[in-house]
């Protein structure tokens, strides 16, 4: 039975978990990442009895965390800056690093949004999309679309997109390109407030973990 002490732990299903499992790991709070290897969405540790675990989606971390079903997850600073959720983000985790970019066909690159007609752009990012164009000043209509986002410009659903760039193969595959790097999104430690102050030892016991697991990442 949880008691004021334990922990749960919001993880990500998708690319971040691997490397999320990999950190908590190294933290001494996952003794072998086979624990997750099921179709359960709950999990206790098998490396200390005082940390639980729940698979979410990626987009869903901060909502968990938020309405405190668990005391902390871990997100991307992409997925944190478009759910507005209210938490803390104490550390940078420096994994799951990408770039936050707008990108197009070729031969618009460069060119500029205030005097085009109204751009369309296709994003899993409306809010974040629609807060860059707006501080250049540009009137954008922002199509919500939840995968794919390359294929919006090749068939002419949307002028530009805005996604996360890992590699850009899959862009250079497509035939887009970078326009602009709005910014970088590596993966954070994120804390539900009320946890943050009713479970103050536990919190920081947990952060203090994780802030050594990644300078021994840094470190190799």
């Amino acid at each position: 039975m949880p008691d004021n002490t334990d922990i749960t732990l919001a993880l990500a299903k998708g690319k971040l978990f691997a490397p999320a499992v990999a950190l908590l790991q190294r933290a001494g709070l996952v003794a072998n990442a086979e624990l997750f290897r099921s179709r359960r969405l709950r999990f206790d540790s098998d490396a200390h009895p005082a940390f639980h675990f729940l698979l979410v989606k990626n987009s869903d971390v901060p909502t968990y965390v938020e309405y405190g079903i668990a005391d902390a997850g871990i997100a991307g600073l992409d997925v944190l800056l478009e759910s507005s959720a209210e938490v803390d983000a104490p550390l940078n985790l420096k994994i799951g690093r990408c770039r936050i970019a707008v990108a197009g066909r070729p031969e618009d690159a460069g060119k500029g949004y205030i005097l085009q007609s109204q751009l369309r752009v296709a994003t899993k990012y409306p809010r974040l999309t629609r807060e860059y164009f707006a501080g250049r000043g540009a009137q954008v209509e922002i199509i919500k679309l939840d995968g794919s986002v390359e294929l919006a410009v090749q068939v002419g659903l949307a002028d530009r997109i805005v996604d996360l760039v890992e590699t850009g193969e899959t862009l250079r595959q497509n035939g887009l390109l970078i326009h602009e790097t709005i910014g970088e999104s590596t993966a954070r430690l994120i804390v539900n407030k009320a946890s943050h102050k009713l479970k103050l030892a536990a919190i920081t016991d947990l952060i203090n973990r994780l802030r050594k697991a990644v300078h021994e990442n840094s470190s190799r």
